[in-house]
């Protein structure tokens, strides 16, 4: 081939420019803002300190208040409504917002589960003749309650899978999160859950498996783990229910791990985008 047909064929031929790999993407979320003070000093050290980019706050709880304050002098938080039908700890309790009698236990208090539970005879929501249209009700309650005090909110999940017991159920989330314009479902946008399935009873043993489990991330797709941080302090050492006694330093060691400079460095390692829900609008 003599020069002139080469240079021919290199003019014609595309340009193929190299392109990296889009890289994985990550949402790192905390639950349950609201629940304990404890609760509530960890979510924002996990925000400010670690990988933690989405915080789902409960509307009803005790600490919401607290929690208001904090996650509006923290702007850049993503911010979800945590909907929640039930109050399952044992020692602190919280109440619907709204007169449902059907969500209520005798004491006024939601029920402390919303499934069966052989430790909660007849204590869960679905066993007790529960009103859709107390469900309606109670969750618009939260929902403008959280939306008159955090202006910012962007998205709704569920405490407990209560907005998930039914199709009926979850056809009045969505519509609600339709008309309240905070319609972010991870599940429209082809988001992958993440969850441990090794040995995590131990701090070190926990951190390993959460390094596994991000050394499985592939590039160019969408990811969400989730997880409720808390500090093992006084006040969570007397939070519990049964089959759950270890509250405070599981959740300490969930903090420990959100802030974790080994895990830190090992996400910018692989190149782990670290992202909220509010991202999942730009693909």
């Amino acid at each position: 081939m003599n020069r002139q047909v080469l240079l021919l064929l290199l003019l014609l031929l595309p340009c193929v420019a190299y392109t990296q790999p889009k890289p994985a993407r990550l949402i790192i979320r905390g639950d349950d803002m609201g629940y304990t003070h404890s609760g509530n000093l960890a979510l924002i050290k996990c925000y400010k300190e670690g990988i933690e980019k989405s915080i789902e706050v409960i509307v009803p709880s005790p600490w919401f208040p607290e929690a208001v304050k904090m996650l509006n002098a923290n702007p850049g938080v993503d911010v979800g409504i945590h909907l929640a039908l039930s109050s399952e700890w044992d020692n602190v309790k919280w109440r619907p917002l709204t007169n449902c009698p059907s969500l209520r236990d005798s004491n006024g208090y939601f029920f402390p589960m919303i499934y069966p539970n052989k430790d909660y005879p007849q204590q869960a929501m679905l066993e007790n003749n529960w009103k859709i249209a107390d469900i309606e009700a109670e969750f618009r309650a939260q929902i403008e309650m959280a939306l008159k005090h955090i202006s910012r909110i962007s998205h709704v999940s569920a405490h407990m899978a209560c907005a998930r017991v039914n199709d009926e159920v979850k056809a009045l989330t969505k519509r609600l999160a339709i008309e309240y314009k905070i319609d972010i479902d991870p599940e429209d946008y082809g988001v992958k859950w993440l969850g441990f399935d090794k040995p995590n009873k131990t701090s070190a043993e926990r951190l390993q498996t959460f390094l596994d489990l991000l050394n499985t991330l592939e590039p160019g797709k969408t990811y969400m783990y989730l997880e409720h941080p808390g500090l093992n302090d006084a006040e969570l050492q007397a939070v519990h229910h049964i089959g759950y006694e270890d509250v405070a330093v599981h959740r300490q060691g969930i903090t420990d791990m959100f802030i974790s400079n080994k895990v830190k460095a090992f996400i910018k390692k692989k190149n782990i985008q670290l992202i909220s829900y509010k991202d999942l609008l730009n693909k």
